[in-house]
């Protein structure tokens, strides 16, 4: 299974971005002993458009395009769940790659959103609280939540979650 994650935005040289990298290698590594094939990052640029609504249509546009055929998706999105524990998010990311799903695509938005064919496309809609973040935040957040998923996987002790 290919992890991809595509967000809206480019991030500038920073903390940020320096984060959003770290977990990425971390998450890319640690998968490779578990049948994960990689983390590609994609930025799809921001549109310029001038509706809100029209600016959403062309980054779904986009994004949708570099979503692997059969994947899995996966987005952020301010409506969508803030309840799911990231064992339960690492179970179902375990689930998708045992019923061999070739990808897991991670859709982060940009400011103004997702536009309806991202939130229909979707298989999981998660949230990360009702706080507004910078998408920015979000994609190093994002990542993370990928990396600790694939460490629940592989019993690593980077989760030192609830005793069960």
């Amino acid at each position: 299974m290919r992890l991809v994650v595509v967000c809206v935005g480019r991030l500038k040289a920073g903390p940020e971005r320096d984060l959003a990298s770290r977990y990425r290698e971390r998450a890319a590594q640690t998968g490779r002993n578990l049948g994960f094939t990689g983390c590609d990052l994609i930025e799809i640029p921001e549109s310029r458009t001038r509706r809100a609504a029209d600016r959403c249509a062309e980054e779904a546009a986009l994004m949708l395009a570099h979503v692997p055929a059969g994947a899995v998706g996966l987005i952020y999105d301010e409506r969508g769940r803030a309840d799911l524990p990231s064992e339960d998010l690492a179970a179902r990311v375990g689930q998708w790659r045992d019923a061999g799903k070739p990808a897991l695509a991670v859709m982060i938005g940009g400011p103004d959103g997702h536009d309806a064919s991202i939130r229909t496309r979707a298989d999981l809609i998660l949230s990360f609280g009702a706080a507004t973040l910078p998408h920015g935040l979000v994609r190093v957040l994002a990542l993370e939540q990928i990396y600790r998923s694939l460490t629940i996987l592989a019993g690593h002790p980077y989760h030192r979650g609830e005793p069960g």
